[in-house]
Formats: C-alpha cells, structure tokens, sequence
C-alpha cells in the first residue's frame, strides 16, 4: 500500500514497512494510508478522501476520541495496541522491583544511618516465604508480556480482564467485576487499564484502603485510572507501602508535586513508550494491519470509538 508518514518520519518503520512491499509516498493526496507519528491532535491534518485508514503509532486515543477525531463514523484508525507489549512490562518489573527494595528511599536519604530500616521493610518478589500474591488488572497484550517476565520468580498471578476469559500463564482470571475481592490478598498490584469513561479514576482512596498495607501499587497503564490525590495520601498514611509510576495524572507532572518528594514514590517520566522506542515496533503493527485490510478482514488494532481504546 502507498502511506504517507508525518509529521516526523521514523527510519526504522519506514525500513520495517518498505520490506514488507509497501511504498512511502511525500503527499497525503498520492496516499491510502496515513501513519500518524504525533499524539497531538492539533497535529492531525485534514484527510483528503483517498485516505482509506489511519496507523496511529501510539497507543492511547481517548483525547482523539474527545477531539472527534477519531468517531464511529469515520476513516478506520488503528492505534499501536500490543506493539510495546515488551518495553512496558519490563517498565512495569523495573518500577516493581525498584519501589519494593527502596532504591528512591536510600538516595533521598542520602545516609547509610537508614539501611536497618529500609532491610526490614523492602519487599521481596521470589517465594522467600511461599509465593507472592500479584494481581494484573487489564491484563491484555502487555499484561501477558509481564506473567512471562514474572514467572520465574515464582509467583501466584491473578489477572484482571473484561471478559473473565483465561489469560495464558496465569494461575487465576476474574472479571473487572469481580476484582473487590482480591484487593486485600495481593502483596503487588499492577495496573495496564487503558483510559476510558469506564476506568477513570478507577483506583480511588476506597481501593487503596483495603488494599494490604505491605502492598505495592505499580502503574503502567494510565494516570487518569488513578486518583492522584487519593494515592498521595495513601502513600502518606501508610496505607499502602509504596508505589511504582510510569504513569500519573496530571502529565507533565509539575515541578514540586508531592510524588516527587515521597520517598515510597518511584516514578520514571512515561518512557516505556516513547517515539524512541515506537520506531522500532510500528513497522510490525502497520505491516499486519495492512495485510487485513487487503484482504478485507478485521483489522488486529482497529479502534474502536465506542468502547474508547
């Protein structure tokens, strides 16, 4: 298929895309597909009528949605879903393991005067004194990524979807509905909800209060599934042990907010999906979507503006 990519041109997709036959064109109006490389939707131009469907290369597309941009009545988009499957759940581990062995707590510490302290609280993954409870909620592509990275540690996973259907490798699958009653038995919850209507402000003060007070919340998702205030206090009060952020609510967060300075806080600045890292994983994504479409079946990442992701 002819695309046309912008407003930035990524090397390694357009090479990704080019050895699966298809043909980057300089003009919208020479096009079928747009690769749309921003997540600004100021940045989307108008599509002219050969357009036939859009690449999204990222993931989340609520503000396209609000924006109508992105309607049920429109051009097919397709955003990036399962392309970051592996860079996000390494993140997800990363942050879990960093916040449940107090790195960010000794190095504002800036003293060795905290090491007994900071030994008889940190947490352990691996079955030191049988397995560890970790729950997954929106356990999708990335969350099947992450019960592969975690297994080897020899923990008990619980995930957390929609339907309730098995996801491969876990020991348990529930339904979003029946998730209440696992708050209080996980020692790890990690949060991969997409931002919809359905999941704003989906952990609240109600959630981290019977949540155990040894647990470590770890979130990957989206900022805006998480009362932000609600888990500032909860670190504050000790309510929860810690939290592992690669994402937060507001982004940017600003200079001098409370999660900065919290020392059961661990944060990494919503990296795990970065262009630097969507260049290397859209080929792939494109190049299969591509495929569907020429053959008239369903696309793999079609949006669905309804449903919001």
């Amino acid at each position: 298929m002819r695309y046309f990519m912008g407003p930035d041109v990524w090397a390694p997709t357009v090479q990704d895309i080019a050895a699966a036959g298809h043909k980057r064109v300089e003009s919208l109006d020479e096009a079928e597909v747009f690769v749309n490389t921003s997540s600004d939707p100021a940045a989307v131009p108008d599509l002219p009528e050969n357009i036939q469907w859009v690449q999204y290369c990222f993931t989340g597309v609520n503000h396209l949605i609000e924006a109508g941009i992105i309607r049920s009545d429109g051009v097919p988009w397709c955003n990036s879903a399962g392309a970051f499957a592996k860079p996000v759940a390494e993140s997800a581990l990363g942050l879990l393991l960093s916040q449940a062995h107090h790195h960010k707590a000794f190095a504002l510490a800036k003293s060795w005067s905290v090491a007994k302290e900071l030994d008889e609280s940190q947490a352990w993954l691996y079955d030191q004194q049988g397995p560890q409870h970790v729950v997954i909620v929106g356990a999708g592509g990335i969350g099947t990524q992450l019960i592969a990275y975690l297994k080897p540690f020899g923990v008990h996973i619980t995930a957390v979807n929609r339907s309730g259907r098995a996801v491969g490798g876990a020991d348990v699958t529930i339904s979003i509905e029946q998730v209440d009653q696992v708050w209080g038995e996980a020692d790890f919850v990690i949060n991969v909800l997409p931002a919809t209507a359905a999941t704003e402000h989906f952990f609240d003060a109600e959630i981290f209060r019977v949540m155990k007070d040894s647990a470590v919340f770890v979130n990957v998702g989206r900022g805006s599934t998480v009362v932000t205030d609600d888990l500032v206090e909860a670190l504050r009060e000790g309510s929860i042990a810690g939290a592992g952020l690669e994402v937060v609510d507001p982004e940017p967060l600003p200079d001098g907010h409370p999660l900065y300075d919290l020392p059961n806080a661990t944060m990494t600045p919503h990296m795990g999906a970065s262009f630097q890292v969507a260049e290397h994983h859209m080929g792939a994504i494109f190049n299969a979507n591509a495929a569907a479409w020429e053959r008239g079946e369903p696309m793999p990442t079609r949006v669905d503006a309804d449903a919001g992701y």
